[in-house]
């Protein structure tokens, strides 16, 4: 008997333990749910606000991942169907600036990028200095030697069969991203998929509102110049130079 009573308070003492432990980690996913949640709230604010103008949208993305992923370094490259592009970094080191005077390239066979060309959805490297491919890219070796980064998630943008791009994101310590850190940047990659096919549908429609009002001009031109055609082949001139952003045209 005296056994159990004396046991028993230690055993209400682990429990206490043990609940207050249960607490802190349900109150920490709370925690981390809701600042996902208000960060991907937050961007598409600013996607409602920004229409067409992806710069602040892809910025305001690497910031929020790069803050709740925990990482030190990011990037969004977009795909035109051809090249990628580094259209925007987050993180402020010599691999950025060496990222941002990369012109428009092909990824080479087998790389990061080549495996979002080739379906890939999601590529975790846990550590880039075991990574086999490293000694054959010279992006990866740039990203070891210029940032320090150890780990990498790679998440594409992508719609059905439709590659638009691929978000990075690194960090320097040796880490696994966590189930939630890629839903999060999944989310964010669905967003700025949103967010380039409202900036093309914007494009197309000023292009075809510019085309249809230079058209327009230059058949009211035609009209009040009946019998002669200098005022009206300048005018075609003028408007074909300005919509098809050349400095020069002849007829």
């Amino acid at each position: 008997m005296a056994a159990e009573v004396i046991a028993t308070p230690v055993k209400q003492q682990r429990t206490i333990a043990e609940l207050e432990a249960e607490l802190e980690k349900r109150t920490a996913e709370r925690d981390e749910a809701l600042a996902q949640q208000t960060a991907t709230a937050e961007v598409l604010q600013v996607i409602n606000s920004s229409p067409g103008d992806l710069a602040p949208v892809f910025d305001a993305m690497l910031e929020r991942a790069l803050r709740l992923c925990d990482g030190a370094y990011g990037s969004l490259f977009t795909f035109d169907g051809e090249k990628f592009s580094a259209a925007a970094t987050r993180g402020e080191t010599g691999y950025s600036d060496w990222l941002r005077q990369s012109v428009p390239f092909l990824p080479p066979s087998g790389g990061l990028l080549d495996r979002a060309l080739k379906g890939e959805d999601i590529v975790e490297v846990a550590d880039l200095l075991e990574y086999d491919e490293i000694r054959q890219y010279s992006a990866l070796q740039r990203m070891v030697e210029l940032g320090g980064y150890r780990s990498l998630l790679n998440v594409a943008l992508r719609t059905e069969n439709t590659l638009f791009g691929v978000i990075t994101i690194n960090r320097r310590d040796k880490r696994p991203f966590t189930d939630k850190q890629i839903a999060l940047l999944q989310n964010f990659a669905a967003q700025a998929v949103i967010a380039m096919e409202n900036a093309r549908l914007i494009t197309e429609t000023r292009e075809a509102l510019e085309q249809q009002t230079a058209t327009a001009e230059v058949l009211q031109i035609i009209n009040s110049s009946p019998g002669d055609l200098t005022p009206v082949f300048d005018a075609m001139l003028e408007r074909a130079r300005r919509l098809c952003e050349r400095p020069l045209g002849l007829c």
